[in-house]
């Protein structure tokens, strides 16, 4: 017996209760009975499939005649099948109506990647300055920056217009580019990051005798991959499906984009009738790069929003 009035083989024994913690750790639905789980199993699903649904709808249309689309919208089998849609989009149909489909898919594309080189270098030097370097005005840069996240993007059109105008850059590639290469919310993320890396490592490094670019180039900049690949996963998405932007800094066909095109495309532009095969299957098309590369690196994108919500 000892002090407390339990022996040995009684401490010994291994307690029948779960920790507290385990038991936190345990998914919701598992703390219920049998049934209710099955119940919310189902209801997950079917909110899945519902959400699903307009996709689904959207791939098979693309291979649905105009009479058929018109008269069974939401049918999930097509009745003859057929790849005219398709066909006039790629420029191999015989019978004529072809829409421009792959020249918006390159300005489009060169549009995405040159915008998200240009917010992955600068954003992550803006945020990597306003985390790391002191100077005179940093808080009010920093809250500039913060007010810009603020302000409505429609209320910037027309002076965007009149700037671009002035400058010689409308209708180009230049003006289409340029305004885009530095966004708030990417400095934002960027410098939240930076804020959560371990000073001692660039303090280590500086006695090595790296300058402030080196540390930042070499150093800092290869920690912050989670951080890069959703500020690279943000800029494309934002870049892709930019709209208002090319509508104001562009007006001839060659420069038109996926969503201009589109735009044009949906309000009676490139021919009459519904032409809802041909209008979904575009819009099916344009949305797989943005969804691939989400879902190639859905992993680093979880782990990059979450890096600076914990600070060292």
């Amino acid at each position: 017996m000892t002090a407390a009035g339990t022996t040995v083989r009684d401490r010994a024994r291994p307690s029948s209760r779960r920790p507290a913690s385990r038991d936190r750790a345990r998914p919701v639905l598992s703390r219920f009975p049998l049934p209710w789980r099955f119940a919310g199993y189902a209801a997950v699903l079917g909110l899945g499939l519902l959400y699903l649904l307009p996709f689904v709808l959207q791939l098979v249309t693309g291979f649905k005649t105009d009479p058929d689309a018109a008269t069974h919208p939401l049918a999930l089998m097509p009745t003859t099948p057929t790849t005219a849609a398709y066909q006039r989009l790629f420029g191999l149909s015989k019978a004529g109506g072809d829409v421009p489909f792959l020249r918006w898919l390159g300005n489009s594309a060169l549009v995405a990647v040159l915008v998200t080189a240009g917010r992955v270098l600068f954003d992550s030097m803006a945020g990597y300055a306003l985390a790391r370097l002191r100077f005179r005005g940093r808080s009010v840069l920093f809250g500039f920056v913060l007010a810009v996240m603020a302000v409505p993007g429609v209320a910037l059109l027309i002076p965007k217009f009149l700037v671009l105008n002035t400058f010689g850059l409308f209708d180009t590639y230049t003006g289409m580019v340029l305004p885009l290469l530095v966004d708030a919310a990417g400095i934002f993320i960027m410098k939240q990051f930076f804020e959560s890396v371990p000073r001692e490592v660039e303090e280590a490094a500086r006695v090595d005798g790296a300058g402030v670019f080196r540390i930042f180039w070499s150093v800092v900049l290869p920690m912050a991959r989670p951080a890069l690949i959703t500020l690279t996963i943000l800029s494309f998405q934002g870049s892709w499906n930019e709209f208002t932007h090319f509508l104001v800094s562009t007006q001839s066909g060659q420069y038109e984009t996926l969503t201009t095109g589109l735009a044009r495309f949906v309000s009676g532009g490139l021919g009459g009738g519904t032409q809802y095969p041909l209008k979904l299957a575009a819009a099916l098309l344009s949305t797989i790069p943005v969804a691939a590369l989400f879902f190639c690196f859905q992993r680093y994108f979880v782990n990059g929003a979450n890096a600076g919500a914990v600070k060292e």
